[in-house]
């Protein structure tokens, strides 16, 4: 495989000619510009040492020296490489939470990510998760809404140990955070799904292999989110690449390429690029466009640096453009748009599979189960003879590959573990990120706080039928790691004032957001805050409005649109 750096695309720059009127260009840190200068401190400690070589000094020096010993450029930087943050913490309230410096905010444990790359998982790697959980995390995991096993409570001393479990049975934490390609989403029902023209999966396997190796990928602006699916099920609009299944007219099935989503406090849904792309093109085409962003994205402010930028400004025409003259061997051939679904695909319940065998969809309330759990799920799996576990991009758990006639012998086998395939629309719909448990950028509580509103709202709105599920998302800060923009009741947190006067818990609500069919984000209230108290009755009061005033079969985000903002509030 070729693999280039940005230093040999760099353009040799020359000085400007004394009789030059024009304004000097300010630089945006972008290196096919000759703009190789670091002009911040992530941009600095990433130019000083590849990230990856923190491992190495996880492994000989600092899971033996201890917490103490970690240099702080490792520790609040490069450590994200290897899918490691500190977690927040315990005790210090939302409100402190700007107030504090990073090394207040931090406990001497850490979150550890371990990326699932398509999110399908065998049985023996659910049941090594399950383990490392128990033995080294007190057994915690969540389910995240990118596909990802989430571990808390991780010690320094024992990140080797976990390696040495998981990663031989193709499990790995490296990438799964920091300025690189992230985890690859993809469809939970990939290779099973009898829509499924096209098995996306040796794309993503390929993928996963040019990261491996092109470590020059390894200092990207930010962030790098991807998606491979012949379905709508991966969440396309909101990555920073994404392939979408398609027929094109001449050349067959193929994939619809997405550049440039990207939600947080500045939201983008990705445009088309316009092309389409073959299977065995799909790696290529991931590997040019990553390269553009590693060259052109800009590095200048870190609130900038997302590829969603880039492409805002020049537009999906010139990305194309650039994409076909600087890295590709050939141009894209043009094609058809993929069409979304008008509902979201979660797989909650039975569904029917190509070979006969089902899937069953379980949803965990917003995504939190335990290390115990996966390995209960793990033995159920094997217990039942199906084929493998897949996670989705909603923080659900399917178990593929069953037997009808075991259907009931594995939601059994389950439901103890707190998983279940039958349940109401409150708690399917519902996403939490990770909140001011654990997290240092949190305001509010979230995942408790999801758990307690399931309950509120299975009683309050018992006697309220909706012909699909509401999407509540609840984000512990603004940058919407819950994608509180684009669900149909999305909670952004904050510090609020209550009744009384006092400063407490509370969240901003975003009304009418969509993924899919019809997307578009949600609409602000002005001046509308929610106490932490008051979501159930928020909710409640949104809820029958919409069910009393609709019309037939309208969705929310409709209602939402056309209704007076005192019917919202």
């Amino acid at each position: 495989m070729s693999i280039d750096t940005a230093a040999d695309k760099a353009p040799q720059t020359s000085p400007a000619s004394p009789a030059s009127k024009a304004k000097p260009r300010r630089s945006e840190g972008q290196w096919a510009l000759g703009d190789t200068e670091p002009l911040n401190h992530n941009e600095e400690f990433k130019a000083a040492d590849n990230p990856l070589n923190v491992r190495d000094r996880i492994i000989a020096n600092y899971s033996k020296q201890g917490f103490a010993a970690i240099h702080p450029d490792d520790l609040r930087g490069r450590f994200r490489w290897m899918g490691l943050y500190t977690q927040r913490k315990p005790g210090i309230d939302g409100g402190r939470t700007s107030q504090l410096a990073p090394e207040e905010l931090e406990d001497e444990h850490f979150m550890m990510r371990i990326r699932v790359d398509g999110g399908l998982l065998s049985a023996e790697q659910l049941a090594a998760i399950g383990q490392v959980s128990t033995r080294y995390a007190r057994d915690t995991a969540d389910i995240t809404d990118r596909q990802n096993i989430q571990l808390h409570w991780v010690r320094i001393e024992d990140v080797p140990a976990i390696w040495e479990a998981i990663e031989p049975l193709g499990l790995w934490t490296q990438e799964a955070c920091g300025d690189c390609p992230r985890v690859i989403l993809g469809s939970p029902l990939a290779g099973v799904n009898p829509a499924e023209l096209v098995d996306p999966t040796p794309a993503i396997e390929a993928i996963k292999q040019i990261v491996r190796e092109d470590t020059s990928l390894a200092n990207l602006p930010r962030k790098y989110k991807s998606s491979v699916s012949w379905s709508w099920d991966a969440v396309p609009e909101i990555n920073d690449i994404s392939f979408v299944g398609v027929v094109h007219p001449q050349h067959g099935p193929g994939f619809d390429v997405f550049v440039g989503g990207g939600l947080s406090t500045a939201a983008y849904l990705a445009p088309r690029l316009g092309a389409w792309v073959p299977l065995d093109r799909v790696p290529e085409v991931w590997h040019a466009v990553t390269k553009l962003f590693r060259d052109y994205g800009y590095r200048r402010l870190r609130n900038r640096a997302r590829l969603k930028f880039l492409v805002a400004d020049w537009g999906p025409a010139k990305v194309r453009e650039v994409l076909e003259a600087e890295y590709l061997a050939t141009p894209l051939i043009d094609g058809p748009a993929a069409v979304p679904p008008p509902q979201t695909l979660d797989y909650v319940g039975v569904t029917e599979l190509r070979d006969g065998t089902v899937a069953v969809g379980f949803s965990a309330i917003a995504g939190r189960v335990s290390g115990s759990a996966l390995s209960a799920v793990a033995d159920a799996v094997r217990q039942v003879g199906a084929s493998h576990v897949a996670l989705t991009p909603h923080q659900k758990l399917l178990v593929v590959g069953v037997a009808p006639d075991r259907v009931a012998d594995l939601e059994a086998l389950l439901a103890p573990l707190g998983l279940s395939s039958q349940v109401s629309p409150w708690r399917r719909g519902l996403l939490a990120c990770t909140g001011l448990e654990f997290c240092k950028l949190a305001i509010v509580d979230t995942k408790g706080r999801a758990h307690d509103l399931v309950a509120d709202l299975d009683r309050r709105l018992a006697d309220v039928a909706l012909d699909r599920p509401l999407a509540i998302t609840l984000n512990g800060c603004p940058n919407s790691c819950a994608r509180i923009q684009v669900a149909d009741i999305g909670f952004k947190g904050q510090i609020v004032t209550d009744a009384d006067g006092n400063q407490v818990e509370g969240f901003q609500a975003h009304l009418g957001g969509q993924l899919g069919e019809d997307a578009g984000y949600g609409r602000k209230l002005r001046g509308h805050k929610v106490t932490s108290a008051e979501l159930g009755d928020y909710i409640e009061r949104l809820v029958r409005a919409f069910a009393a005033g609709r019309e037939p079969e309208e969705t929310f985000r409709s209602w939402v649109a056309r209704s007076e903002e005192d019917a919202l509030r």
